[in-house]
């Protein structure tokens, strides 16, 4: 191949639907790759441990029933009683997704997708901001989220979803 050739992908899309709109995103940095894969060790080794479902990492699109909304979080969890949403892509609504912040992302991932991820009935979203080195933890209470806890990268993570599970943050970056 030259190195003029343009390669095309064609199974790898980094595109998203959100709100109805497609939405187009650079691949991710390094450090937020580094912070992904921290975390999806840690969380599918305990996921697996105890036997709980399926921690999947992006690109995998997460499909919600009305198709109006194809997004991609960083890490999905599903549960074991509700394997049947994973086919092709994720159909329906994960128990629990990681979203990593960046500088470009911040209103997106904060707001926007909190909103839709809170609207469709996520049970647990994560905000893990490599940056601040902060991770932020949403539980769904009165179809609303609420903020369980701010975790620096001193503190020992604790998940309402993952009852036993504890880690310090800082061996996410």
């Amino acid at each position: 191949m030259k190195s003029t050739e343009t390669v095309i992908w064609q199974d790898w899309d980094l595109s998203q639907i959100i709100n109805g709109e497609e939405i187009m995103s650079p691949s991710p940095k390094s450090f937020h790759q580094i912070a992904s894969r921290n975390l999806h060790r840690i969380l599918d080794r305990y996921v697996v441990e105890q036997d709980l479902g399926e921690m999947l990492a992006a690109p995998l699109d997460v499909i919600f029933e009305d198709d109006y909304n194809r997004l991609q979080p960083d890490l999905i969890f599903i549960a074991k009683r509700q394997k049947n949403i994973i086919q092709d892509w994720i159909r329906g609504v994960p128990d629990m997704v990681v979203e990593i912040v960046s500088k470009s992302t911040v209103k997106m991932d904060t707001v926007v997708k909190k909103e839709i991820y809170e609207r469709y009935g996520v049970q647990e979203y994560w905000l893990l901001k490599p940056e601040k080195r902060i991770l932020e933890i949403y539980t769904l209470t009165d179809e609303r989220y609420k903020l369980h806890a701010s975790f620096g990268e001193d503190d020992v993570v604790s998940s309402p979803l993952f009852h036993d599970l504890a880690f310090k943050l800082n061996i996410i970056f």
